[in-house]
Parts: structure tokens; C-alpha cells; sequence
């Protein structure tokens, strides 16, 4: 299927984007630690601040990006707008609301996953992407949905409770197109975000059936 915009017009959208934000992008890492650390030391607030910040990220990519930049070569991004608003008011009802997001840190599988998630999407992704041309501004920088969607994955597999599958449906979902893209445009250190997508579901459904099957 050939795309509907190329591979010189999405890395002129992410120069546009890039130059219109910046520093934010430098406020969105120290966000993504702020998360990280606050699994580790862990506070009364910490899950609903957690979710917060993951509920901030994919409103912000929905609307800031999707619907402002991207919409201008491909009109498919209105409705990956949506989907992202929508990710954005998942974590609000389920972290904010019903509190069901808590994070821990555990010596397990799981947890040791997510740190490499973590350290894909902050570190290898955007040295990656150097290394095969996409030097800044034409790069996808943290706070953009690919190095976000597998930070995301990354902190969903450290929840201790049952994880609704509609919780991480539309992060999976974003991490089949974004390896699509990756495929057609040569953007290679997106081959990380399929894996992370994969591998995240895989251990999610199987903690939720081996870790909290008896929780209704």
C-alpha cells in the first residue's frame, strides 16, 4: 500500500513541529523521568500522577500534533487525533477517576521489560535515529507518538493491579501503524515500537491471567 504522503513531506511535518515546541521536548523527558522516578519512590499520589502525566502525553500528540501538523499531508491523522484524544481520557477515567492505575516496581519480568521500554524510547530510540540520518529537528522526538507509545508500554507493565485489555488496545493499535510507516519511510528505529507493541500486549494478557486471575 503505498503511502499517501512521502517520506521528504513527514520528515518536513516533524521539522515544523520540532521548531514550533521547542524546548518542550527538553520538559517532556524531564516528564517521562518525573514518572519513572515516582515508580521507584513511591508517594500517596503516585499512580494518579503517573497517569496524569501518560493521560497529558497522548492528548497532547492527539491534538498538538495529529490534528495541528500532521493533518497537513495525510487526513487520516484526524482520526489518529481521536484515537490519541481518546487514549488521553483512558488513563483520566481509569488513573484519575476510578484509581485503578497503580505502579510498583517489582524484581520480576515484567518490570525488567519495562526498563528496557524505558530506555529504548528516551535513549537508543533518538541515538538510533542519528545514527540513520534523522538528525534533528527532521527526527521524531519524545513527546511524538512512537518514542511515547513505547514509554506507554513500558509503564503499563509495571500496574499491580488487573489491566483492562481497553487500556492498552489503542497504544497497540498505534504501534501497528507506526511500524507500517516504519516499513515504507525507512524510519528503522521505529522497528523497536512493533516489538514494544508485541511483546508489551503479550505480557500484559499473560500477567493479567497469571499474576491477578482471581481478581474480578
Amino acid at each position: 500500500m503505498n503511502m499517501p504522503f512521502t517520506t521528504n513531506q513527514f520528515l518536513e511535518v516533524l521539522k515544523l513541529y520540532n521548531e514550533a515546541v521547542f524546548p518542550l521536548q527538553i520538559i517532556f523527558n524531564l516528564m517521562a523521568i518525573a514518572a519513572i522516578y515516582l515508580i521507584f519512590k513511591r508517594i500517596r499520589l503516585s499512580g494518579k500522577i503517573i497517569s496524569s502525566i501518560l493521560a497529558f502525553f497522548w492528548l497532547w500528540i492527539g491534538i498538538a500534533y495529529h490534528l495541528v501538523f500532521f493533518t497537513e499531508i495525510n487526513k487520516a491523522a484526524y482520526g489518529f487525533g481521536v484515537l490519541n484524544i481518546m487514549q488521553g481520557g483512558i488513563f483520566i477515567y481509569f488513573g484519575l477517576l476510578k484509581n485503578e492505575l497503580t505502579f510498583e516496581f517489582k524484581k520480576d519480568g515484567f518490570s525488567y521489560t519495562g526498563i528496557i521500554f524505558f530506555l529504548y524510547a528516551l535513549i537508543i530510540y533518538p541515538v538510533l535515529g542519528y545514527l540513520f540520518g534523522h538528525e534533528y529537528p527532521y527526527s521524531p522526538t519524545f513527546g511524538l507518538p512512537c518514542p511515547t507509545t513505547i514509554f506507554t508500554f513500558g509503564m503499563l507493565l509495571f500496574i499491580d493491579k488487573k489491566i483492562k485489555s481497553g487500556v492498552y488496545l489503542i497504544p497497540l493499535i498505534w504501534s501497528l501503524i507506526g511500524a507500517f510507516a516504519a516499513f515504507n519511510m525507512g524510519i528503522y528505529e521505529d522497528y523497536g515500537l512493533l516489538a514494544a507493541g508485541i511483546i508489551g500486549t503479550i505480557l500484559l494478557a499473560f500477567k493479567n491471567k497469571k499474576k491477578f486471575s482471581t481478581v474480578e
